[in-house]
C-alpha cells in the first residue's frame, strides 16, 4: 500500500515504511519500545526523526520497520544510500535518534 509517497508493507504483525519499494537496509539500527496499538504511527514518526538528522546525507532513502516482539516493539530504523557512507557516522547519528528519551515517549504516545 502506498501512502502520500510512502510505501507501507504488513507482514503478519510487522509494519515496514520505506520510501522505495522494496524496502532496503543499507544501514540499520534497532531498539526496542513499550508496546504501541498503531505501528504505523510509531514508524512515521520515527521516520520523520531520523530524517531530520540524516537529511544532509546525499541519497538516502529512510526505512522503519516495526514488529512486534516479547515485551513491546522492536523498531529497526536505517535505510537505502545510494552512494558511499560513513556507515558507523551515520549509524551513530540514527542510534542517538532512536535512544534520545524525550523522542521516545512522543512516539509511545504519539503511537499509544
Amino acid at each position: 500500500m502506498q501512502v502520500k509517497g510512502w510505501h507501507m508493507v504488513r507482514e503478519g504483525g510487522a509494519v515496514t515504511l520505506a520510501r522505495r519499494s522494496p524496502a532496503r537496509f543499507d544501514l540499520k539500527v534497532e531498539t526496542l519500545l513499550p508496546p504501541v496499538g498503531r505501528p504505523e504511527r510509531l514508524a512515521h514518526q520515527v521516520r520523520q526523526d531520523m530524517w531530520r538528522a540524516l537529511r544532509d546525507l546525499r541519497g538516502f532513502a529512510p526505512v522503519v520497520r516495526v514488529q512486534p516482539c516479547a515485551g513491546g516493539v522492536t523498531v529497526e530504523a536505517g535505510g537505502e544510500v545510494a552512494g558511499a557512507l560513513p556507515r558507523k557516522a551515520v549509524e551513530t547519528r540514527i542510534a542517538e535518534v532512536l535512544e534520545d528519551r524525550a523522542n521516545r515517549a512522543r512516539w509511545v504516545t504519539w503511537a499509544a
